[in-house]
């Protein structure tokens, strides 16, 4: 039995990957990194790719793909660190085709498709309440109250996929009336967040949001992993390059048999992580029932892994890692962001334990 990918999901992944190295170098990054701003341009050569809407109906203009492959294109942004708004947007626009009504869906879904609207997802409130059994934000006659943190790309996105009490979802268009949003500094700059205030804000309610919910959150854990997998490969790639570059005592690092090792450790500790979040992104197709828990397993451990790469890379990087001037740091932050986006690995292994009765 062949577990690897079809010639189609292999051809998209070298195409965006061609892409992001035209256009991404990190000079790039670093531009954005330093502007505080992300890049339209960028997202608009992605979207004029598809990747605006790899999972969303070819009726409305999407390709129609399943989550295996919006996370294949999950794990080429992470491993160039692309800036831009797939995250939320890849999100938005699958609850609106999961729980949205066909004037709902008519509306955003081409848009979306299309890259011409960006949309987002507003989860998580303070208190690390990422899930939806723990979300307060209010609608009540078609208006919304209350408060998210950590909105990605929250201050310019068209249109915000908000969780609600009761483990709903609701539709708020960016700039409405009632919505405020203030830009945090986050450690990701290639991801800028928003904490954004609803005060009876204008809302539509989307008809199948409680049973999308849950779905939602493990559709976005499978993209956290599939990009933090991405994210680690290149800090191994990067450290490799560096440890073959760099000389002691007469000859490179890479001669050293404790350096080689930490690499051969590195690699076996990340490549496992590749069948997690395969498995996780095909069984929330395939296998609802068993989606959950791999979603969980895959986002908890591979950022994990993740972390302890970018950790490792610093060490053998002599500490340089850590300054503005090295690229490592980009990985790292997007490591970093991932593992804290829709909650930590330990939320979510909680989940799972009280999912199967522990």
């Amino acid at each position: 039995m062949d577990f690897g990918l079809s010639p189609e999901q292999d051809l998209l992944q070298d195409t965006v990957r061609s892409f992001v190295r035209a256009e991404c170098p990190v000079s790039r990054i670093r531009e954005v990194y330093e502007a505080g701003a992300d890049d339209p341009a960028l997202w608009k050569g992605l979207a004029q790719l598809g990747c605006a809407g790899l999972a969303l109906p070819e009726e409305a203009g999407g390709a129609g793909l399943e989550w295996l492959e919006v996370a294949l294109v999950a794990e080429v942004l992470g491993a160039a660190a692309v800036p831009g708004p797939f995250l939320g947007h890849a999100l938005a626009g699958l609850a609106i085709r999961l729980a949205g009504s066909d004037a709902q869906r008519a509306r955003w879904l081409p848009a979306l498709a299309s890259g011409e609207a960006v949309g987002t997802v507003a989860l998580g409130e303070a208190g690390e309440r990422w899930l939806p059994d723990g979300w307060r934000a209010r609608l009540e006659s078609g208006r919304l109250h209350g408060a998210k943190s950590c909105v990605p790309h929250g201050a310019s996105a068209d249109v915000v996929v908000v969780g609600t009490a009761g483990g709903g979802l609701a539709l708020v268009e960016g700039g409405a009336a009632g919505v405020r949003a203030r830009a945090v500094d986050a450690v990701d700059r290639t991801r800028p967040v928003a904490a954004l205030e609803f005060e009876a804000a204008p809302a539509d309610a989307l008809p199948g949001g409680a049973a999308a919910a849950p779905r939602l959150l493990d559709a976005g854990l499978v993209l956290l992993a599939a990009d933090a997998f991405g994210a680690a490969w290149r800090m191994i790639e990067l450290t490799r390059d560096y440890v073959l570059a760099r000389k002691q005592f007469g000859q490179p690092l890479a001669q050293f048999q404790a350096v080689k090792h930490q690499l051969a450790n590195l690699v076996t500790d990340t490549e496992p992580c590749r069948a997690l979040w395969w498995f996780a992104a095909h069984a929330f197709d395939h296998r609802p029932d068993e989606a959950p828990r791999a979603a969980t397993l895959a986002k908890a451990h591979g950022t994990d892994v993740a972390m302890d790469v970018g950790r490792a890379a610093f060490e053998l990087h002599g500490g340089i890692g850590f300054t503005w001037e090295c690229d490592l740091q980009f990985w790292f932050k997007r490591a970093l962001f991932d593992r804290a986006f829709l909650g930590s690995p330990d939320l979510h292994l909680d989940r799972a334990a009280r999912r199967a009765g522990w």
